[in-house]
């Protein structure tokens, strides 16, 4: 079955870095466009950013853009997310998601086919 499966969460000060990973198993990755999402306590989940099959296409969220980059490795089946100048606001689970099969990056979304089971991130300030 396909599992997606998220990595390098952690605790960090208000103003550092962090890199989360996602490997994905069970789907033939360069297939699928890949995004991250993230939901802090009583909010809804909220798209970060997305990638499209081939990495040419990039989108981001508001909150994130310029600040995030996200990337992503064919060979290892794997999606990442470097987070710089984090804040306190950044504090939230973060999801790896992957989309539809054969879908494209067009907008500041993207159509969901499979979730991981998230990590938190915390940011102290």
């Amino acid at each position: 079955q396909v599992q997606l499966v998220e990595s390098g969460g952690g605790l960090v000060q208000a103003g550092g870095s962090l890199r989360v990973s996602c490997v994905a198993s069970g789907l033939t990755f360069s297939w699928y466009p890949m995004g991250w999402f993230r939901q802090a306590p009583g909010k809804e989940r909220e798209f970060l950013a997305a990638i499209s099959r081939s990495s040419g296409t990039t989108q981001y969220g508001d909150s994130v853009k310029g600040r995030f980059t996200i990337s992503r490795d064919n060979a290892k089946n794997t999606v990442y997310l470097q987070m710089n100048s984090l804040t306190a606001e950044d504090t939230a689970v973060y999801y790896c998601a992957a989309g539809s099969v054969m879908g494209a990056v067009t907008s500041k979304s993207l159509p969901v086919d499979y979730w991981g089971q998230g990590t938190q991130v915390t940011v102290s300030s």
